[in-house]
């Protein structure tokens, strides 16, 4: 650590965009995963609405208020006035500066959050103080009810979807059928800006759709029987735009005048998709989980059968071909199912997670068949259970055998369990959250490993109790320790943990 602080003060990264950055993370790694380092709990709030966070950015009041978590005490942003019901915040995304690009307004090289409220308003907030930097109106003639934000690419194009069209219960008792059954609106972000809405309609796609989503420019079509089907959306929104509109500009839609993205004109279904695009890609999985990833491509599924829940396959997306020791099963009697999905630090490895069995897979070629590829174990995490003993049959001191009538869950409460598994990119670690629950009062702690080889780094006990009934999320954000957790009732409470360096009188 002294070295790499001489070297810096020396200047010897100053001319290399980037390295000093590494290198101030590497230095944050190093002494964060020193024994003399803690965490210590600075902060806990609870309230009766949901509690968000955002990049050190805690929200509250549906992101009425705003404390930021970054100062040594978490302090309050801003506060703004309570809100009406009719401006309600459904969903919210962070947005954040492309970086060598010119933006027309100073505003824009802040950080900002793009909100939709309950009555199809999309707004850009100042993150710094909650203003109102654009607004737009959704909600034309087609459409009333936009629900959910996500990113196409992030940072870059964003999806505003609807929740799914229904009929009222009157026109579906007169016989008429409901065709559409969700519209996507696409944005470029930064500066804001109107691509196009497409509607999802069942003469296109058929009658069994049951969902949408679109990412990296795939549309992912979903179906009750758990089919998934994949479509190229870029190509779509090139091949079925009927006209360009732009954001402020008057227009004629279907005879209707007024201007786009102003109440109550709002937006124009502009891209009308007549006739099924090309298929890309379709595969049969239980409950639609379906994941692409890994290099060369590969995707993951579960046969589409309840029997075959827990076992996952792993295929080429070039041939479909299995790959050698590709169908991984955790064999584990459990009430909470084991999860598997591709590592986000895009090394193209593979996630698999079970109550006391963290297993970290790669892909890579079988011998002398350079055109098929095997599925290796890179390393496992294990759950500490070393005092657990499950034997079916004990005997008494008085040599009495006693069989036991049930054997214990994989993921039994009074034995540690894995229940959150996450990736830290800006320093590189993975970190576990293990629980253990004995009575009433369950016991959490934080683990990071090292990404590369799977070493246990540092362990960071959490203070405050964890039933595991309730919902949880921890966030591992730098040298902060975030959990959120829900209770029956709607209450919610944030517990706040910041890196401290401990000296010796220092007890907490």
């Amino acid at each position: 650590v002294c070295r790499l602080l001489t070297r810096r003060a020396h200047g010897f990264y100053a001319r290399d965009a980037g390295v000093a950055l590494r290198k101030n993370l590497g230095l944050l790694r190093r002494i964060m995963c020193q024994e003399s380092t803690k965490f210590k709990n600075v902060w806990t709030t609870h309230s009766a609405s949901p509690i968000a966070y955002e990049r050190g950015r805690i929200y509250m009041d549906n992101y009425q208020c705003c404390i930021t978590s970054i100062a040594q005490q978490p302090r309050l942003i801003y506060q703004k006035s309570k809100c009406a019901k009719s401006e309600k915040i459904e969903d919210a995304l962070l947005l954040e500066c492309p970086l060598g690009e010119m933006l027309p307004s100073p505003s824009d090289y802040k950080a900002s959050l793009i909100v939709l409220t309950v009555q199809n308003w999309l707004l850009r907030l100042s993150a710094d103080s909650g203003e109102v930097l654009e607004k737009v109106y959704l909600a034309g003639s087609c459409c009333k009810f936009f629900r959910y934000l996500s990113w196409d690419t992030p940072q870059e194009v964003m999806i505003v979807k609807s929740a799914q069209n229904k009929l009222p219960a009157a026109a579906r008792q007169a016989g008429i059928q409901q065709t559409v059954l969700f519209y996507l609106a696409v944005f470029q972000v930064l500066p804001l800006s109107f691509i196009g809405m497409l509607e999802i309609n069942k003469k296109i796609f058929g009658n069994s759709v049951t969902d949408v989503a679109v990412s990296n420019g795939i549309l992912i079509v979903m179906y009750s029987m758990g089919l998934v089907r994949l479509y190229n959306f870029k190509a779509i929104l090139e091949q079925f735009m009927e006209q360009p509109v732009d954001l402020g500009q008057e227009f004629n839609w279907n005879g209707q005048v007024g201007v786009v993205g102003k109440f109550p004109f709002g937006l124009p279904c502009n891209i009308k998709i007549t006739d099924t695009p090309p298929l890309l890609f379709e595969a049969s999985s239980l409950e639609n989980a379906f994941q692409i990833g890994g290099y060369p491509w590969h995707y993951i599924i579960t046969p589409n059968k309840k029997k075959h829940k827990g076992v996952f396959h792993i295929c080429s997306l070039k041939d479909n071909a299995l790959a050698k020791n590709g169908i991984q099963e955790m064999k584990c009697c459990s009430l909470e199912p084991d999860w598997i999905y591709f590592h986000p630090d895009m090394s193209g490895r593979i996630i698999h997670v079970g109550p006391n069995l963290i297993k970290v897979l790669k892909l890579k070629e079988v011998k002398n068949h350079a055109d098929q590829m095997e599925i290796e174990e890179d390393f496992t995490i294990v759950a500490n259970r070393e005092n657990c003993v499950n034997n079916s049959v004990t005997v008494t001191a008085s040599g009495r055998v006693v069989k036991k009538r049930f054997t214990l869950l994989d993921d039994d409460p009074e034995q540690e369990t894995f229940k959150i598994v996450d990736y830290e990119d800006e320093l590189d670690l993975l970190s576990t959250v293990a629980v253990t629950q004995i009575g009433a009062d369950g016991r959490a702690h934080l683990d990071f490993h090292c990404n590369e080889h799977g070493i246990l780094l540092k362990s960071i006990p959490l203070k405050e109790s964890w039933d595991v009934t309730y919902s949880h999320e921890v966030y591992f954000d730098k040298d902060l320790v975030l959990h959120i957790e829900q209770k029956p009732n709607r209450r919610f409470s944030c517990y706040v943990y910041q890196m401290v360096c401990d000296t010796a009188k220092d007890d907490d």
